[in-house]
């Protein structure tokens, strides 16, 4: 098998990890994922990876907490996630890294662009965890983010559905799914697959966002080698 990228994002929704259980981490997502990661090193893909914490908080659903508050519970949530798949991946003899928008170097390196770059270049897997390290700002945002920064080719964004719908799947049995969108049209038709701020940063910066379900098999190889699944936005 031939990838179509050299260097990928991979943007993983912690609802994804969490599997059937809805919540929590399940260990068969975990390990489908480092098999699938497993595989896009033997093709020589650079993955860098940016995850989710909404298996265990979403900040933007209290009612009641100071927003900034609930954000940062959030980003502590993504480092749970990360290191999981750390230890997923290194079970799997991956050699990964984990970096931190907030710092905690007892359990992850600070965030460092070019140190980033240099570990990709080297061959490790490098999870971004923390988001952006400020409040307000989504995980999708993050990925966004991260992508242009790392010159990414590609933001893999896989979630708990299997494509970009016209209206919530899981309220409207009759929802239609997208082939192929713009980032203007995700824009303008108010799509949910990711936050406004995330898909105009995308926009401005070219980048492609491929997005499936993580749970359909050997999805994230499929969408490297260019498998027509999901919803491609360009």
């Amino acid at each position: 098998m031939v990838s179509k990228y050299k260097r990928v994002l991979l943007k993983i929704s912690g609802e994804a990890l969490a599997g059937e259980k809805k919540t929590g981490l399940d260990d068969a997502m975990l390990a489908g994922v480092a098999c699938d990661v497993k595989k896009l090193r033997e093709m020589g893909v650079e993955v860098a990876v940016v995850v989710g914490g909404g298996n265990f908080w979403r900040g933007r659903t209290s009612v009641n907490m100071d927003r900034a508050t609930a954000d940062y519970m959030g980003m502590l949530a993504t480092c749970i996630n990360a290191l999981a798949l750390q230890d997923a991946f290194e079970q799997n003899g991956i050699p990964t890294r984990v970096q931190t928008a907030i710092e905690m170097r007892q359990i992850a390196e600070p965030y460092i662009r070019r140190k980033a770059i240099s570990e990709l270049e080297k061959g490790y897997v490098v999870i971004f965890a923390a988001g952006t390290g400020s409040p307000f700002f989504s995980t999708d945002t993050t990925a966004a983010l991260r992508a242009a920064e790392i010159a990414a080719d590609v933001i893999l964004l896989a979630k708990n559905v299997d494509a970009v719908y016209d209206s919530d799947p899981a309220k409207n049995p009759d929802a239609r799914p997208f082939r192929n969108l713009t980032h203007q049209e995700v824009l303008e038709r108010d799509l949910k697959v990711m936050d406004s701020t995330a898909a105009s940063l995308c926009r401005d910066n070219h980048i492609t966002i491929h997005v499936f379900g993580l749970a359909e098999e050997n999805s994230i190889i499929r969408a490297c080698t260019g498998e027509e699944i999901g919803t491609i936005i360009v």
